[in-house]
């Protein structure tokens, strides 16, 4: 196996067992980690999220996110998709679309505020 650089992300949490339950639903295994639980580290394939607990967060104010790029952004969406989030407020789940700067993408924000734009490279 070849080593390969790797940027891994640091969320905020106001509840590390809710931020669990939430990305469990979106197919993501992982647990809570360090002192009094304050820390979580949750994989869904060579997808790797941390999150940090942070009680005083205000999911309406959060700058926090991430984008993530992958191998297959279509297979992804129809799997999140079955979490059967709302479209509009937080939590929430945006369409899958092609965006003009060469990508194909969707963007998942979580209960905390925190954005995850998820995409791939259209191939032409």
């Amino acid at each position: 196996m070849q080593a390969h650089d790797l940027a891994i992300p640091i969320l905020p949490s106001r509840s590390i067992g809710a931020t669990l339950a939430f990305y469990r639903r979106l197919g993501f295994e992982g647990d809570a980690h360090s002192f009094n639980d304050a820390y979580a580290i949750l994989c869904r394939g060579d997808i790797e999220l941390h999150f940090f607990l942070h009680k005083d967060l205000v999911p309406e104010h959060s700058f926090a996110g991430c984008y993530l790029r992958v191998g297959d952004v279509e297979t992804l969406y129809r799997d999140f998709a079955a979490a059967q989030l709302p479209r509009r407020g937080i939590p929430r789940m945006d369409l899958l679309e092609d965006k003009p700067w060469g990508l194909r993408e969707f963007a998942v924000v979580d209960p905390d505020g925190n954005l995850l734009r998820i995409g791939q490279v259209i191939q032409k």
